[in-house]
C-alpha cells in the first residue's frame, strides 16, 4: 500500500528500510522522504515503522530463546 502519496513510498519500502537498519521517523524522513511534503502520511508511516520494529524484536527474542534450548555437543 502507498503510505506517502507525495513521494510514492510504500509500506514495503518502509519495512525494507527497517530491515536495513533504519529505526526512527527522522531516518525515514531523511532517507526516503517520508513526510517531507504535506505530512499527512506521518501517522501511517509511524505505525508501519513501529509495527515492523516490534515484529523484528519478537523474532529476535524467539530466536534467542530457541538457541538456548539447543543441546550442545559434549
Amino acid at each position: 500500500m502507498i503510505v506517502c502519496v507525495c513521494n510514492n513510498i510504500s509500506d514495503r519500502e518502509i519495512r525494507q528500510a527497517v530491515d536495513l537498519g533504519l529505526s526512527s521517523m527522522s531516518e525515514l524522513h531523511h532517507e526516503l522522504g517520508v513526510g517531507t511534503c504535506c505530512g499527512k502520511c506521518t501517522s501511517c508511516a509511524r505505525e508501519v515503522l513501529h509495527a515492523h520494529l516490534e515484529s523484528k524484536t519478537v523474532v529476535t527474542e524467539m530466536s534467542f530463546r530457541g538457541a538456548s534450548r539447543t543441546p550442545q555437543a559434549a
